[in-house]
């Protein structure tokens, strides 16, 4: 299933949204443009090696400073493949410019650096003897989509689902298909912990730390009132509330 839009309505352009996927495609297009081994140096130094942490003597053996924790933060940048990085910045166009226009562009990328922080911890605390480099946006996206859910329970997200060549698009509410989402990370990672080979490759627990880190952060940032005006009601798209809430009595109310 894919998320293709939702009903939430956006009053302000998501100017912050679009300069993280600008900013996660250039960091993308650099590391292809550089050598393999180049490449391998980078991911080394600036994605998320755990072991660097939890086993200070591998670290400095290796020519790196277990004090430098600037990799929790630029991990969230970097991708290890194409489908990886579109995957990501889809998501986070879908579900990013709703949670800025409730937060304020500042707000908003303070929340998405700290759930994308908070990933990477949730990773390196599970995943502490692991030499391999953990990167990818999909935590901090995880937080974001976590605050949609909380901000928008009863909205709708347009989903596609590709049948054989055609594709079949239909509505779920966001609890649901953001819920049915972080149940799947949680099945997977809590069989991680129980049998290393289920992992796959995928930063499970980057994912449930990042959802927890923004469902609760949006509750926090909630209780200072955004300097913008309240949504009107005639501001919701076709058929909906300024909130994604489907209307029931009349394109006023």
């Amino acid at each position: 299933m894919l998320p293709w839009s939702t009903s939430v309505a956006v009053r302000y352009t998501p100017f912050v949204t679009w300069a993280l996927i600008v900013v996660n495609a250039i960091v993308f297009l650099f590391e292809q443009s550089l050598p393999p081994r180049a490449l391998d140096a980078l991911l080394v130094h600036y994605a998320l090696v755990p072991a660097r942490y939890f086993n200070p003597e591998w670290a400095l053996a290796n020519g790196l400073d277990p004090g430098n924790y600037l990799p929790f933060l630029t991990n969230t940048f970097m991708h290890a493949g194409w489908m990886h990085v579109i995957l990501n910045m889809w998501s986070l166009l879908i579900f990013g410019p709703a949670v800025e226009d409730r937060l304020g562009p500042l707000r908003f990328l303070g929340f998405y650096l700290v759930c994308g922080v908070g990933a990477s911890v949730a990773h390196g605390l599970v995943n502490s003897d692991s030499l391999v480099p953990a990167l990818g946006a999909s935590g901090a996206i995880a937080g974001v989509m976590g605050a949609f859910m909380r901000l928008f329970p009863l909205s709708r997200v347009v989903v596609l689902v590709p049948v054989i060549f055609l594709p079949f698009f239909f509505e779920l509410h966001a609890f649901f298909f953001v819920g049915f989402w972080m149940a799947l990370q949680l099945m997977q990672g809590l069989a991680g912990l129980f049998d290393s080979n289920t992992l796959g490759g995928v930063a499970w627990w980057a994912h449930i730390g990042g959802f927890a880190v923004g469902w609760l952060a949006i509750g926090w940032l909630q209780l200072t009132p955004v300097r913008y005006r309240p949504p009107q009601p005639d501001e919701g798209r076709f058929g909906f509330a300024p909130d994604g809430r489907r209307r029931r009595k009349g394109p006023w109310s």
